[in-house]
């Protein structure tokens, strides 16, 4: 039988950027947008305070954007300060490529494994799925999912009882299966 387990965001992550004013390499995304208008043309940032001092960031989301290019839902998301918005943009490749910045998850992420009834079976064969990107790697997945040490779990590996589509001593964010025999 196989289950799912389902990696999933607490809340936004850490924006990781160096601030200007204080040296600080952490901002905190509090889900704010400015949109800038010049005529016709649209600015958008996110807006990111520093973890120390509290000085905003701007991280750009859109420069010089004719009013037209946008979607009417887009805009409104954007003018009512959508959080869910600010989670997906930081995820795109290209805003973070943009802005320099890199997310850091931290403890921000949670798994859920449904039942435990998993725990007593001898063969489990189990599917992760992400609903964002969030890097984590699949040993601290499966022991956390299991209730075992990560040494059990990489001990497991290293006897050949774990099977898996993807290499489990490297961080994923895609979604994956795995097979574990005790």
């Amino acid at each position: 039988m196989l289950n799912t387990w389902v990696v999933m965001p607490t809340c936004l992550p850490l924006v990781a950027r160096r601030c200007h004013t204080c040296g600080s390499d952490r901002f905190r995304p509090d889900g704010k947008f400015r949109v800038n208008a010049n005529h016709k043309l649209l600015d958008v940032w996110i807006l990111v305070l520093c973890t120390r001092c509290g000085e905003t960031a701007k991280l750009t989301v859109l420069e010089r954007t004719h009013i037209r290019s946008i979607q009417p839902e887009f805009l409104d998301r954007l003018h009512h300060n959508d959080t869910a918005l600010t989670g997906e943009l930081l995820q795109v490749p290209l805003i973070q490529h943009r802005n320099r910045l890199t997310l850091d998850w931290g403890t921000n992420w949670r798994l859920d494994t449904g039942a435990s009834e998993h725990l007593n079976r001898t063969v489990i064969e189990v599917a992760v799925r992400f609903t964002a990107r969030i890097p984590v790697r699949p040993t601290r997945l499966i022991a956390q999912g299991c209730a075992l040490s990560r040494a059990e779990v990489e001990r497991l590996i290293a006897r050949g009882r774990v099977d898996s589509t993807i290499r489990l001593n490297s961080r994923a964010a895609d979604d994956f299966t795995f097979t574990l025999r005790r």
